[in-house]
């Protein structure tokens, strides 16, 4: 991230708008610490969670940065989840929505990620957290079927499902498996999907999964990257309303639910049995993060 876009950035996140300087500062000393450090950084999260973090992590140090790098979206976990829960991860990256829902909030956690180099770093940090116990690290890719998939894997996180390999592209070939295999027949409340574009390969994979009333949220990265596969996104709105989920946006400050997305997020939030989840929004205790409350 370039000065230019650091500024940026802390104007417009919800928690650093009022308090620039501050995050700047953060930034600079980040900056700083990074290039001194011989490894891994150790950075003290949210309700006693952590991470390991190091330089060029783009995953990790927006949270660094700015507390919760995607506030509306991360909000909306801690808020809606409870520890009695199941938390899937769907291209888990190197764990921030993991920590989050299973350090942080206390659930059970199913985590997946394709490429070994960046799995071995999501081990890590669960380990890191002590959540081997609750939390079931898993390395492969989601998709329609059995079978299995290049991958590249030297783009951090925009690393993604390869049909027809290019001379001297960097992959990796990884196992598939459906999400209802995976799963197993246990049953998640909340799923998040980031995948580069193969949510709809995810989502062919997963009819038992998204049929089942324990479910209720699912947060979904759809940028577009999906054309990569021939796949049109609006159809995954459409198949998610078919099952009973609505898009709709998420303020943390206030705990309500809004329809529609936002245009600045690549990320969707759809929910379904909203009495259920206004309940659970209402009554989640306090969440404290960079000195606020929501």
């Amino acid at each position: 991230m370039s000065l230019i876009d650091s500024l940026t950035f802390f104007a417009r996140h919800p928690l650093t708008r009022d308090a620039q300087i501050s995050g700047m500062i953060r930034f600079l000393k980040w900056q700083i610490s990074s290039r001194l450090a011989p490894g891994a950084i150790v950075h003290d999260w949210v309700n006693g969670s952590r991470f390991l973090v190091r330089r060029g992590d783009a995953g990790l140090t927006g949270n660094v940065y700015a507390g919760l790098h995607e506030f509306r979206e991360m909000g909306y976990l801690l808020h809606v989840l409870r520890e009695d829960d199941l938390f899937v991860d769907v291209g888990a990256n190197v764990g921030s929505y993991t920590i989050l829902a299973c350090a942080a909030v206390g659930c059970c956690g199913v985590a997946v990620e394709p490429i070994p180099s960046t799995y071995s770093r999501l081990v890590e940090n669960v380990r890191l957290n002590r959540l081997e116990a609750k939390v079931s690290c898993l390395n492969l890719a989601v998709g329609k079927e059995a079978g299995r998939i290049a991958f590249t894997s030297d783009l951090d996180t925009a690393n993604h499902a390869v049909t027809a390999p290019a001379a001297g592209m960097s992959t990796v070939e990884v196992e598939v498996g459906t999400l209802d295999a995976v799963l197993g027949g246990r049953s998640p409340t909340m799923l998040k999907i980031d995948v580069e574009g193969f949510e709809t390969a995810v989502l062919e994979g997963a009819h038992g999964t998204l049929s089942d009333p324990a479910l209720h949220s699912v947060i979904m990265e759809l940028n577009g990257s999906g054309r990569r596969y021939g796949y049109d996104e609006s159809a995954i709105v459409e198949t998610m309303r078919s099952l009973g989920f609505e898009s709709l946006d998420y303020d943390p400050y206030t705990r309500k639910l809004r329809p529609g997305v936002r245009s600045d997020s690549d990320n969707v939030i759809f929910v379904r049995d909203l009495p259920r989840v206004h309940e659970r929004l209402a009554t989640s205790r306090r969440v404290r993060v960079l000195g606020k409350e929501f």
